[in-house]
C-alpha cells in the first residue's frame, strides 16, 4: 500500500507565502507555491517532481536568497523535512 502524504506549510522569511506538497512513498509528486517569484517556484516545483524528498532536500537546503538566511528552495526542503517526518 503507498503511503501519500500532504502537507500545506507555512514559509517564514521569504515571499511565498505557503507551500503545498505531495509525496508518495518518499517521492515527490507534487509542489504548488502561493505567492513568492512566480517563474522561479514553478520552476523549482517542475525540477522536484518525481525525485526522491531526501535528494530535494540535500540540494535545497541552505540556498539563501539576498542575504535572508532562507529561500523559497530552502524553504521547500523544510517542508519536505517535516512531511518525512511526520510519515
Amino acid at each position: 500500500m503507498a503511503n501519500n502524504k500532504i502537507l500545506s506549510y507555512t514559509p517564514q522569511g521569504v515571499c511565498s507565502r505557503q507551500i503545498d506538497l505531495e509525496l508518495k512513498d518518499g517521492i515527490i509528486e507534487s509542489v504548488h507555491f502561493t505567492g513568492g517569484c512566480n517563474g522561479n517556484t514553478q520552476g523549482i516545483s517542475i525540477l522536484v517532481k518525481g525525485m526522491k524528498a531526501t535528494d530535494a532536500i540535500a540540494k535545497l537546503r541552505g540556498i539563501n536568497c539576498k542575504g535572508k538566511g532562507t529561500s523559497c528552495p530552502d524553504q521547500l526542503a523544510r517542508a519536505l523535512e517535516q512531511a518525512l517526518q511526520e510519515e
